[in-house]
C-alpha cells in the first residue's frame, strides 16, 4: 500500500524515537510532532492497517519490517539532504526543516546523485 507524506512523517518519527527510547508510545509521538492524541491515534490506526506498525497491549508502537524499511529510507533521505544543505552554508536548523519538506518528493535518481556527489567530495 502506498504511503502518504504524513504517514512517512509518522514512520520517520517512530524510527527516531525508537532510537532514543526502549519503546515508543503514542504520547511520545504527540509530543515530538506537536499533534493531538486523536490525530496521532487515527494516523497510527491507518499505519497499523497498512502493515507498517504494530501496537501491543501496553501501547508500545513498533515498526514492522515493511515500516522499518520505509522509515529508514525516509530518514536516509532526510539526513542526506540535511548534509548537502549544510555543506552549502545553510544553518543546521534550516537545512533540517527544508530536508523534511523535500524528502517526500525528491526522486530516487536525484537522491542517488546527491549521495554520490557527497561521497566523491568528502573533505
Amino acid at each position: 500500500m502506498p504511503i502518504q507524506e504524513s504517514g512517512e512523517m509518522y514512520l520517520e518519527t517512530i524510527l527516531v524515537l525508537s532510537r532514543e527510547y526502549a519503546y515508543v508510545r503514542a504520547v511520545d509521538i504527540c509530543e515530538r510532532m506537536g499533534y493531538s492524541k486523536p490525530s496521532v491515534s487515527r494516523a497510527l490506526g491507518l499505519l497499523r492497517d497498512g502493515g507498517f506498525i504494530t501496537v501491543d497491549s501496553f501501547g508500545a508502537v513498533r515498526l514492522t519490517d515493511v515500516g522499518l524499511a520505509e522509515a529508514e529510507q525516509i530518514y536516509d533521505r532526510h539526513m542526506t539532504l540535511t548534509k548537502a544543505f549544510t555543506l552549502l552554508g545553510v544553518t543546521e536548523a534550516t537545512a533540517s526543516e527544508d530536508a523534511c519538506r523535500i524528502e517526500h518528493y525528491i526522486s530516487d535518481e536525484t537522491i542517488a546523485a546527491i549521495k554520490k556527489h557527497l561521497e566523491e567530495n568528502k573533505k
